[in-house]
């Protein structure tokens, strides 16, 4: 098991067990509530530290992921880039179209042409960011790598993989003593 300060707020505070239904419609006996983390003063200082720190060899001038789970690491990220002197844009991919004003998928200062990072908490099937890449490569992003809080290890990897973009989480499920299920 990791014990680090995020592995014991992600333990103490994300972690629950029970009888869940996942975003991905998949039923699981625990579940990860990773904005009991990123909405926490430290939790999403170490969260936003541990990402840029993943992305460190990577190319890319903006940040963004689905809304509202990437939301606060989006602004996490932007935070911690600047104090580092890191100059990166950040944006907001909508579940829906606005429908009023610019009527987009896309929220920020991010153009068509740059080289992005997508950003998430929990990562399961990886559906949320598909989606999230999907409509950034609509918009005209090179999507370069996606980061995680967590990976259930339950199929996001090889869906990214798929997708050709890289992928690396800062823990695994099994990092917290958990034994994914059996795909199949």
């Amino acid at each position: 098991m990791t014990d680090t300060p995020l592995a014991d707020l992600i333990r103490n505070r994300a972690l629950k067990f029970g009888d869940f239904t996942l975003a991905s419609g998949k039923k699981s006996t625990y579940y990860l509530d990773g904005k009991q983390v990123t909405l926490h003063s430290q939790g999403l200082r170490l969260v936003a530290e541990g990402m840029l720190d993943l992305l460190s060899e990577t190319e890319f001038s903006a940040v963004g992921g689905m809304s509202i789970g990437a939301d606060p690491i989006v602004g996490g990220v932007l935070t911690v880039a600047g104090e580092r002197g890191i100059d990166l844009d950040g944006f907001l991919v909508r579940k829906e179209p606005k429908g009023h004003g610019t009527q987009r998928y896309i929220e920020g200062p991010v153009q068509p042409g740059a080289k992005v990072a997508i950003v998430e908490d929990v990562v399961t099937t990886g559906g949320s960011s598909i989606t999230a890449i999907e409509r950034v490569r609509d918009f005209g992003c090179e999507v370069v790598f996606v980061t995680a809080i967590v990976d259930r290890l339950q199929g996001g990897a090889a869906a990214f993989a798929s997708a050709g973009v890289p992928f690396r989480a800062l823990f695994t499920v099994e990092d917290f003593g958990i034994t994914p299920p059996e795909e199949g």
